[in-house]
């Protein structure tokens, strides 16, 4: 066994960062004068809901540059172990590498504690490293994530927000980051009732994502040309899935059908 994990430490971060800081993600300065959406585009609208039988993840798969779509099929979701699944806004390029490491931090854990952590303890896992990219977030590179999982203790879902700080906040029923977060959730603060069935929170999710593409230039809808459509994760007790492109084709090809009568979208009757 390497000298390093004679003491056994349980965070990887803090191991790397002690021997081998040069392969965190969070280092360096950026030379002045370097437009950041230059160096790494930037990921967009993402959302989290929780609902009868755990939580939802879902966000879009566009990343800009400017004016300029960096991509149209960008993977803002991770799962990060088979009770929880990140997914950020913000810099694509520190944001992969963030919930790639702290995958590994959570694996690192559970072997040398023999345990894995609770969701809070995964929360404050996350919040110290987003603490860690604050140097890189006043120069540009923010990164803005979700966390969600299933609490086994409690046997519901949870959502944890965070600022570039790292600074946490549980949300009770749902929330949004990114540039279109607040299509999104003014979307989701007419549609969302407790205790939805899992089919109609994955309808809400796509309603919207679609509201949020319709107003955020740098928030992608459903392509139905491209065959590019969400992409939509849920954590039960039963563990974590991410539902089929099939299925989510399904729902935004309904959605977009909708859309084409009304293009508002769904309406409340008042009467």
């Amino acid at each position: 066994m390497p000298r390093p994990f004679n003491r056994a430490t349980s965070s990887i971060v803090d191991y790397l960062r002690s021997h081998h800081p040069d392969t965190l993600p969070f280092q360096g300065q950026v030379p002045g004068g370097v437009d950041p959406t230059d160096v790494t585009p930037r990921a967009t609208t993402v959302l989290a809901m929780v609902y009868a039988d755990g939580v939802l993840l879902a966000g879009d798969r566009r990343a800009t540059a400017g004016n300029v779509i960096a991509s149209r099929k960008v993977d803002k979701l991770y799962r990060t172990d088979e009770f929880s699944a990140i997914a950020f806004a913000g810099s694509a390029a520190f944001g992969a590498e963030l919930a790639k490491l702290y995958r590994v931090q959570l694996e690192h854990y559970e072997k040398m504690e023999g345990h894995a952590l609770s969701l809070e303890g995964k929360a404050n896992q996350l919040s110290a490293m987003i603490r860690g990219n604050l140097g890189m977030a006043m120069q540009g590179f923010p990164v803005v994530p979700l966390l969600v999982g299933f609490d086994e203790n409690r046997g519901i879902g949870r959502i944890y927000s965070f600022d570039i700080g790292g600074d946490r906040n549980e949300e009770d029923r749902y929330y949004c980051v990114g540039s279109g977060s607040l299509f999104a959730s003014g979307a989701l603060k007419k549609m969302y009732r407790p205790s939805m069935p899992q089919q109609e929170t994955v309808l809400a999710a796509v309603q919207a994502l679609y509201d949020a593409a319709d107003e955020d230039t740098a928030t992608g809808g459903p392509d139905l040309g491209r065959r590019i459509f969400p992409l939509i994760e849920i954590i039960t007790e039963e563990g974590h899935q991410r539902l089929s492109e099939e299925d989510v084709a399904a729902v935004a090809r309904q959605v977009v059908a909708e859309r084409s009568q009304e293009p508002d979208g769904p309406t409340l009757d008042l009467g």
